[in-house]
Parts: structure tokens; C-alpha cells; sequence
């Protein structure tokens, strides 16, 4: 009896060794903003996500969701910059301002 109990273990934990591993999750996009005015603040979608001011001499770099955003540079009350783009997962996207321009 012991060794049967023994093998029908060995035989259930050998089946987990087959299984496969779930992929893995997908990486967010991210869209990197450059070439900002001083003082201006980002929006995506219409939400303010921060200064528009490089850190440490990089890039501002902003998780987003897959799909299509609209970004926006705001200076005071004046959009400086709008761009309407789409990232799908694992992208890095570099959006370089143009002040005072847009690209949609």
C-alpha cells in the first residue's frame, strides 16, 4: 500500500512538470515625450499626467493603455501641442513637440 501511494504521487506530481506556463502579461505601452517648453504640463486624454519637464536630462517616459490617445502639452491656459496616436503593447513611442504645432 505504501508504495502504491508513493507512485500514484510521484505520477500527480510529474504531470505538473507538463503543463504549460501561462504566457506572460503584456507590457504596457509607453509614450515618451521630448522637446517640451518650460513650465508646460501633459495630458493624455484629457487627464494631466505631470510636468512636461525632462528628469534627470531624460525623457519624460508615461504608461498608457493599448489604443489610441490624444496628447497634449499645456501651457497655462494654451495648448502649446496636441497629437492624436495609437500605441498597441511592448511599444515605446517617442513624441517629439513641436511647440506651437500639431499633428493629428
Amino acid at each position: 500500500m505504501k508504495i502504491f501511494i508513493i507512485l500514484a504521487f510521484t505520477v500527480l506530481s510529474a504531470c505538473s512538470w507538463f503543463h504549460k506556463k501561462p504566457p506572460p502579461a503584456p507590457v504596457p505601452p509607453q509614450l515618451i515625450v521630448t522637446g517640451v517648453p518650460a513650465g508646460s504640463i501633459v495630458f493624455i486624454d484629457g487627464t494631466q499626467r505631470g510636468p512636461a519637464a525632462e528628469l534627470n536630462d531624460r525623457p519624460q517616459s508615461l504608461s498608457v493603455v493599448e489604443g489610441t490617445h490624444v496628447v497634449e502639452v499645456h501651457r497655462g491656459d494654451t495648448v502649446v501641442y496636441r497629437e492624436n496616436i495609437y500605441v498597441k503593447n511592448g511599444e515605446k513611442r517617442v513624441v517629439t513637440v513641436l511647440s506651437g504645432s500639431n499633428r493629428e
